[in-house]
């Protein structure tokens, strides 16, 4: 996998014969002197002006990756921040932006309210650092189901109660971005809104729902699944559940793991056919980054073989690849076109949590990619 090194995009610079995702044909896209993509037009559309030109001769052109669900890296794991190791998180800014990805969320799986509040109250202090940019938090708990609790901690599940919200967000509201909850748990119906009143997206998951559950949830403002298929009932033709609701609803999306062993290629190919509501994310852990072997996690263990983590009961428990190889795993495994398995990492997550996809007056942070008809194999390279 290509990685680079975080350059200034070259300015005054027109990119030609481009493919850009979401757009027909062959673009051209104008990049100005302050580095802000001014134009994305056809080919021959416009006249030539005197600038630099770089002929990309057919290959695709993207903004980087956004990973809004991303455990850890270098062997920090997002929970255990505090003001000692918070310099850590440049290095996994820079570490990411290496790896492809612009933007991310930390994601805080279920412990302590102590341990969450310390790790928002790092990241609300932190400054801009050169990098992948810190988009938000992403809680992934602790209003979790017991019995789709996965890897999750058990003595740190919460009730799904307004009271036990607030506690959880303390002062830090304004720094999360996205929550995951089972939305089952709240008997009140109060909770779904209040996040929303607060601009936290609300995602379903690890979650036992039926189908009427999903819909009520849905329709009080949830708007995401995560990981779709895991830590929820499996599809089933009289009991369509939480995914079946969220892949027929025009407004939701689900976020996917394409690394071969959260869910198989079969069931990713079944998914991408039946939804358009679809991104990718990594679900990576804190050992990414680093080589497989057994590290710390929580007060347990996991061990990494072949980039998948595991606690010593077998439990999967998340990954250690970076967002973008699931882009080309899915080309590789023949269930999606170059196209759309790029925008399933860059623009599709971004749309998930109201940002801009490709698009002019927006940074030229750009990835091209090659897919090699020969090899079958598509690769990146950051511009700059």
């Amino acid at each position: 996998m290509s990685k680079a090194t975080q350059n200034l995009m070259p300015t005054n610079l027109d990119i030609i014969n481009a493919r850009v995702p979401g757009y027909q044909d062959l673009q051209m896209l104008r990049i100005n002197q302050f580095g802000i993509i001014e134009q994305i037009l056809p080919m021959g559309t416009v006249p030539a002006k005197d600038l630099p030109v770089l002929d990309v001769a057919g290959d695709w052109i993207s903004l980087g990756g956004v990973d809004l669900q991303i455990n850890g890296a270098l062997g920090l794991a997002f929970p255990d921040l505090s003001a000692e190791n918070a310099h850590i998180l440049q290095d996994i800014s820079q570490f990411l932006w290496d790896v492809g990805v612009d933007g991310y969320l930390p994601t805080l799986v279920t412990t302590s309210v102590e341990n969450i509040q310390r790790s928002l109250a790092v990241i609300a202090n932190l400054t801009a650092a050169p990098g992948a940019k810190i988009l938000g938090v992403h809680l992934e708990g602790p209003f979790l189901n017991y019995g789709k609790r996965g890897a999750h901690p058990a003595e740190y599940l919460l009730p799904l109660t307004m009271n036990e919200v607030k506690r959880v967000l303390g002062d830090y509201a304004h720094v999360v971005k996205v929550i995951t909850l089972a939305p089952e748990l709240d008997s009140t119906g109060e909770v779904i809104p209040y996040l929303r009143s607060l601009g936290i997206t609300v995602s379903l998951g690890h979650s036992q729902a039926t189908a009427e559950q999903a819909q009520q949830a849905f329709a009080l403002g949830a708007t995401m699944v995560t990981h779709a298929f895991n830590a929820m009932p499996p599809l089933h033709h009289r009991e369509p559940g939480l995914l079946g609701v969220a892949i027929t609803h025009p407004d939701v999306t689900c976020s996917l793991i394409a690394d071969g062993q959260h869910v198989s290629p079969i069931m990713l190919q079944i998914l991408l056919r039946a939804s358009k509501g679809l991104f990718l994310v990594s679900d990576a852990l804190s050992p990414l980054g680093l080589p497989d072997g057994v590290y710390p996690w929580d007060s347990r263990q996991i061990e990494i073989i072949d980039g998948t983590a595991r606690l010593a009961d077998g439990t999967l428990s998340g990954t250690t690849l970076p967002l973008l190889i699931g882009v080309q795993n899915l080309v590789k495994w023949g269930i999606c076109d170059v196209e759309n398995a790029i925008f399933l990492a860059t623009d599709a997550p971004r749309l998930a949590i109201s940002l801009p996809r490709i698009s002019p007056n927006q940074p030229a942070s750009l990835l091209r990619w090659h897919d090699d008809e020969a090899t079958k194999e598509l690769t990146w390279q950051r511009l700059g």
